[in-house]
C-alpha cells in the first residue's frame, strides 16, 4: 500500500537498536527497509521513516505518536514497555528511551472527552489532567 503522508523521524545514530526495540514492543512491527542512514518500520500498518541524522536535532513533545488502546490491559502494556528506560509525562503521554513521544490513549478516554453529557466529559478531563498513565476506572466519578 502506498501512503502519501509518512512520519519522518530524526534520531541520533542508532536505527538498528531503535527498530529492535520497536519490534519487541509492537508484536506486528515489520522492518520494511533499513540501511546505514534511513529505515522504514511498519507499526499497526503505518510506515514510520527514521533517519540516522546525528545529535544536532532533538525530538520534542510537539510531535507524538498516539496508540489507540482498547482497554486498561493494553494501556498498561504499552505504557510500561515505552517508559522502560524512558520518561513518564502527563495525560497519557510518555517518551521512550530514544526520545520519541507517545500518547498511550484508551479509546474510552477519547469517547468520554467528547461525551454529550458535559459533566461526564469535564470529570474525565479533570481526572486525566492529574494522571500520568491513564487509569480508565478513575475517569468516572466514584
Amino acid at each position: 500500500m502506498s501512503e502519501k503522508l509518512k512520519p519522518f523521524i530524526w534520531i541520533d545514530n542508532n536505527i538498528e537498536e531503535v527498530f529492535a526495540f520497536y519490534k519487541s514492543v509492537f508484536k506486528d512491527a515489520k522492518i520494511i527497509s533499513q540501511n546505514s542512514f534511513t529505515g522504514t518500520i511498519e507499526i499497526f500498518g503505518q510506515n514510520l521513516l527514521f533517519l540516522n541524522g546525528g545529535p544536532m536535532f532533538k525530538l520534542t513533545t510537539a510531535f507524538s505518536l498516539m496508540i489507540d488502546c482498547k482497554n486498561q490491559e493494553e494501556t498498561d502494556y504499552y505504557w510500561d514497555a515505552l517508559t522502560r528506560d524512558g520518561k513518564e509525562s502527563h495525560c497519557g503521554w510518555c517518551e521512550d528511551k530514544y526520545g520519541v513521544t507517545w500518547q498511550v490513549t484508551p479509546s474510552e478516554l477519547v469517547e468520554l472527552l467528547s461525551h454529550p453529557d458535559k459533566e461526564k466529559a469535564q470529570y474525565a478531563h479533570n481526572a486525566m489532567m492529574k494522571m500520568g498513565k491513564i487509569i480508565i476506572k478513575d475517569l468516572y466519578p466514584h
